[in-house]
């Protein structure tokens, strides 16, 4: 009998097993679900992880490929919690491993750019979620759609095209400078038309 391969695997998964796709997060973020974490208590701490399942994809090593979530990863990993359940989202075991990243690019299931939007070879992506680096434009772009200034969308990574957006708004200097006041001049940007063709853009309706 055969499993789907949608199936959650029941048994825990070790964190520092878990393969990225993507090269940074924000860190911001990363402190917030450690902060709203620990502020649950044991009970409510073990329902969490048994709920909140991170999605990937089966690879030709044998290892899993972590497809989402890659903020709670990196969170859960700093606190100190060794294992976690997966829900196994797509299954590439049959490709060849020479093939594999190319797949997995064509499918929109990795996202090779650096901390300063360029892309990199695949050999660069980190190993493990502890390797992941800090994106303060990825913080700010999280920070923006929690505040409305753009909405949820399905587009795969959208939230790096906004942070990719906003570097070309603000300095970096500006943003560690200054959070608030660079997620002013965010806000701003993003109700402008130059981010209407971004995934989400919910800009003011224009009068003609």
């Amino acid at each position: 009998m055969t499993t789907n391969a949608r199936e959650p695997r029941v048994h825990p998964v070790s964190i520092l097993s878990l393969r990225p796709t993507q090269m940074t997060v924000g860190m911001r973020e990363v402190k917030e679900k450690r902060k709203r974490w620990r502020e649950h208590g044991k009970r409510k701490q073990s329902d969490l992880l048994g709920t909140h399942m991170i999605p990937v994809v089966a690879g030709p090593d044998g290892r899993y490929y972590v497809i989402d979530h890659h903020h709670l990863g990196r969170a859960l990993h700093d606190e100190g919690i060794k294992e976690v359940l997966v829900t196994v989202v797509g299954d590439l075991r049959m490709v060849e491993r020479e093939a594999f990243w190319g797949v997995m690019d064509n499918k929109r299931w990795v996202y090779p750019y650096d901390s300063k939007g360029e892309r990199r070879p695949f050999r660069d992506l980190p190993k493990s979620v502890a390797d992941l680096r800090d994106d303060p434009f990825r913080s700010l772009a999280g920070e923006l759609r929690r505040m409305g200034g753009f909405a949820k969308d399905t587009t795969p990574f959208s939230e790096f095209l906004w942070a990719d957006f906003l570097r070309r708004k603000l300095t970096r200097k500006a943003v560690d400078a200054n959070f608030d006041k660079a997620l002013e001049k965010a806000l701003a940007a993003a109700k402008s038309k130059d981010a209407i063709y971004l995934p989400g853009w919910c800009g003011p309706a224009s009068d003609d």
